[in-house]
């Protein structure tokens, strides 16, 4: 398959870099550096700055002009935007200190989906969670490290996986409420390839972009689940795409040097760093999370 160019976006190295999603009201593409507990902001022009959270947090939705809403450790925390003082909203799993989040994005109805798995990556340790409206489901249980949450332009298809199974998955799904509907059904798998599948995102033809930790690949999926297409990264653990740009139309990509030992990030320079690829996409702004 062709390749396309990519380009470092940001030289600030995270330890896990995960999450990342635009704002197009302020221009402002956010990630998280899970393991340092960094919220990490980048503008076009004004480069990247780092905001400590206290906590570890994985994952970001809009609510208004003024507040987020970030999913951390122990829950869902609004955080002011002005200031960054955050207040626990939502508690989950915040008696559970082996437990972390990790994945998670805003269905179009305005549902937020958010993943939890274990800090050693423990086998079954992890949950998905639905947050609507002020209300919380426990919707997948037993779960090593759930990855890859998404959804159709519609709202009426859900994608998830257990990165630990090499399978991607995905359920029918209510547009009005984001809770799915039916048992999930197998959409893609890795390919006898070595990677693992992590963060994705879904653009509005419904091909759903995915990026491989530890395969150095971002590869790209019709919504039938035919492989389309396999961009080649310049870090070997990417972890999560997300559209970038005041017209939805380019891809950044956060990675991560975790796991890592010192002759492999030698041979991993960029590692850790952010990237823009340079590939004209359709993409799609997230919606805003409904409380």
């Amino acid at each position: 398959m062709s390749e396309v160019g990519v380009s470092i976006l940001s030289d600030h190295v995270c330890k896990l870099g995960e999450g990342p999603s635009y704002d197009p009201a302020t221009g402002v593409l956010i990630w998280f550096d899970i393991l340092n507990g960094l919220l990490v902001e980048h503008r076009d022009g004004a480069g990247t700055r780092t905001h400590a959270l206290g906590r570890m947090a994985s994952a970001v939705a809009v609510v208004d002009p003024d507040r987020q809403l970030i999913s951390a450790e122990d829950g869902l925390h609004l955080r002011e935007t002005a200031t960054g003082r955050l207040t626990l909203l939502q508690p989950i799993e915040e008696d559970n200190p082996a437990t972390r989040s990790n994945d998670g994005r805003v269905h179009p109805c305005g549902a937020f989906w958010v993943s939890t798995m274990g800090k050693k990556a423990e086998n079954g340790a992890g949950s998905i969670y639905w947050f609507f409206k002020g209300e919380l489901r426990r919707l997948f249980s037993g779960v090593s490290i759930p990855n890859s949450i998404a959804f159709s332009p519609n709202g009426a298809i859900a994608y998830y996986t257990d990165s630990a199974t090499g399978l991607l998955m995905r359920t029918d799904c209510d547009p009005a409420t984001g809770l799915p509907r039916g048992e999930p059904k197998i959409f893609a798998d890795r390919g006898g390839r070595s990677g693992d599948h992590d963060g994705s995102v879904v653009d509005n033809e419904g091909v759903l972009w995915n990026a491989r930790w530890g395969e150095a690949r971002v590869t790209a999926y019709a919504p039938d689940g035919r492989l389309m297409r396999s961009i080649a990264m310049q870090a070997k653990q990417v972890t999560c795409p997300a559209f970038f740009g005041p017209n939805a139309d380019r891809l950044a990509v956060t990675s991560a040097w975790a796991d890592m030992d010192d002759a492999a990030r030698a041979a991993d320079p960029h590692a850790g760093k952010t990237f823009l690829i340079d590939l004209p996409v359709q993409g799609r702004f997230e919606p805003r999370v409904v409380l």
